[in-house]
């Protein structure tokens, strides 16, 4: 018994399709029989011992539900075997529309369902690259070497006025035009003079005053402040010292602090903060090439994408959010309230056409998974950890994270592709300008 399939008919927006499908009532009452006859086997009808009920009786009161569950089964067998005879590649499960269905006739329905672009790629041969070089100076390792030593500081009290590289406390209270301001009252804030935390005309202010003192003092808001209502504003503020303390650095030879940090000697300290330094350097360049080919890849291939695949997109961009602004404590609800949908769509949509491109130059380019890369790949992450082989027994217990170590290594390769041919012009910068480049203005 042949299924009668129409080609799907096409959406004015391209990517959505509605495909009818007529299935002969001969496959439909077969359907439907065979489900009887299951359940007359476990039914149990007053008057007749459990599956001896005659075929009849079993049909009067069991015949409609099992016409609807011969039917969504039906539904669901017939749904990919069209698909299949059509060829279409659907990108969403398909909400599906009962058309016709009476014993004695064809069962007819429609299933609707958005389908992958085509994608005809374009530019490949034209991308350009700014590939920074980047020397790791003597300067930047001792740069290193004293944000260890601050994260390892300790606070005295200062017993004289503030000065910068002090760390204090205090209340403050900032008005314009004698209205409060968002972000403009603070309690017992812990401010580091020196260290551009807050404002500069605040932090100006507070040096030279010793702890229990209160004073007032005018702070002005910078023209590309990043609060706009504030910007180019002046703050009348009143400020109350609660706190001064020194701060003291341990020594770079201080055997606890070279301790601390897995070496014996201070020379030691300052090989392992070069290593560091330029397996980070490695990372940003990688990152920063990735990125302006990225770019230049969807800006050449404007393809429409699944607004079904947009959609899926959208919850795992908003865990991502989560965990960067450590929401973890905020009701779902509350969420999705706080970051709506739209927010992440603009991201969302350009991560799905960035797959797409991506997932068209691997099939064109036959680009194969290295398993090299990968292993690589998974020492390098457990490389990290105290205990590396227990990480990596972990990953390989885990398929899902594994396929995601494995996409990683692949778009990589892909990236690595596309470096190959791509016009490179060399830009020297130093490694603080790669790895804190300044913000692109709003």
């Amino acid at each position: 018994m042949e299924t009668d399939i129409q080609s799907p008919s096409q959406d004015s927006g391209g990517l959505l399709r509605e495909l009818r499908v007529k299935i002969p009532q001969e496959r439909v009452e077969k359907a439907v029989g065979d489900r009887l006859r299951v359940i007359a086997q476990r039914a149990r009808v007053p008057g007749f011992r459990p599956g001896k009920a005659p075929f009849k009786v079993i049909q009067q009161q069991y015949g409609q539900s099992a016409r609807m569950e011969a039917v969504g089964e039906l539904v669901e067998i017939c749904y990919p075997e069209a698909v299949n005879k059509t060829g279409a590649r659907p990108a969403s499960r398909p909400s599906f529309n009962i058309v016709s269905e009476q014993p004695g006739q064809d069962l007819e329905f429609t299933a609707s369902f958005e389908v992958y672009p085509e994608v005809q790629l374009s530019g490949l041969d034209t991308l350009e690259i700014e590939a920074p070089v980047v020397d790791v100076t003597e300067a930047d390792v001792e740069r290193l070497i004293d944000n260890l030593r601050k994260s390892r500081r300790t606070l005295s009290e200062a017993g004289r006025a503030a000065a910068s590289g002090d760390v204090v406390k205090v209340d403050f209270d900032g008005r314009i035009d004698g209205e409060s301001f968002a972000g403009g009252q603070g309690q017992d804030a812990e401010i580091e003079l020196g260290a551009g935390q807050f404002l500069p005309d605040l932090e100006n202010a507070i040096a030279g005053h010793v702890a229990g003192e209160a004073f007032g003092t005018e702070v002005n808001f910078p023209e590309d402040y990043r609060a706009e209502p504030l910007r180019g504003k002046t703050a009348q503020f009143q400020v109350t010292l609660k706190q001064v303390q020194g701060v003291t650095l341990p020594a770079v030879e201080d055997a606890e602090f070279l301790q601390a940090h897995g070496v014996d000697s201070a020379d030691a300290l300052r090989a392992k903060a070069r290593t560091a330094l330029e397996s980070e350097r490695a990372k940003a360049i990688q990152r920063r090439q990735k990125a302006q080919l990225m770019e230049q890849l969807a800006d050449r291939n404007p393809v429409q994408v699944p607004r079904s695949l947009i959609e899926a997109e959208v919850p795992k961009l908003r865990e991502q959010a989560v965990g960067r602004m450590n929401l973890q404590q905020v009701p779902p609800e509350k969420l999705v309230e706080m970051l709506p949908d739209p927010l992440f769509h603009g991201a969302a949509a350009r991560k799905v056409l960035l797959g797409l491109l991506l997932g068209e130059i691997i099939k064109q380019q036959q680009i194969k998974l290295d398993p090299d890369r990968v292993e690589a790949a998974l020492d390098s992450m457990a490389s990290e950890y105290e205990q590396p082989e227990q990480v990596k027994s972990f990953y390989r217990s885990r398929p899902d994270m594994m396929q995601g170590l494995q996409a990683m290594v692949l778009e990589d390769q892909v990236v690595d592709a596309l470096l190959a041919r791509a016009t490179r012009t060399d830009t020297p910068m130093s490694l603080e300008q790669l790895l804190n480049p300044r913000p692109a203005a709003a």
